[in-house]
């Protein structure tokens, strides 16, 4: 069975990248346009990995952090941030198990965080069944 990834990004071109990304490493891959859209698929997928975009409409992903934070369902999913800007991480970020910049190479940024979060074979392309 494969592990369920929730993108959450307004950018469709980031949500595409990192989706692609994901499901090439044996994920399925739920994709959001913002926190508060992540919060409505969240009723219904329990995601293995969430990647998230900061700054976002209606609902942030520092806002989004919160809530996934305080239920006892989500609190323990590791958490992607994916930032515009690559000076300092907010707070948001620092409760994000890594925090990568969209103005570096992406994909190279998500093979690190998979690796340093799973320490499983997703970051070597290998089949989430393995």
């Amino acid at each position: 069975m494969s592990k369920v990834a929730l993108v959450v990004d307004d950018s469709m071109l980031v949500r595409y990248t990192v989706s692609r990304f994901l499901e090439d490493r044996g994920f399925t891959v739920e994709a959001a346009t913002n926190g508060k859209e992540a919060v409505e698929i969240l009723a219904r997928v329990h995601p293995d990995l969430i990647v998230t975009d900061m700054q976002m409409p209606q609902m942030s992903g520092s806002e989004l952090i919160t809530v996934l934070k305080s239920k006892p369902e989500t609190s323990k999913v590791p958490i992607i941030v994916i930032t515009g800007h690559a000076s300092g991480l907010s707070e948001g970020d620092k409760r994000a198990n890594f925090a990568i910049s969209k103005d570096i190479e992406v994909e190279v940024q998500l093979e690190k965080a998979l690796s340093v979060i799973d320490g499983s074979d997703y970051a070597h392309g290998q089949s989430a069944g393995k």
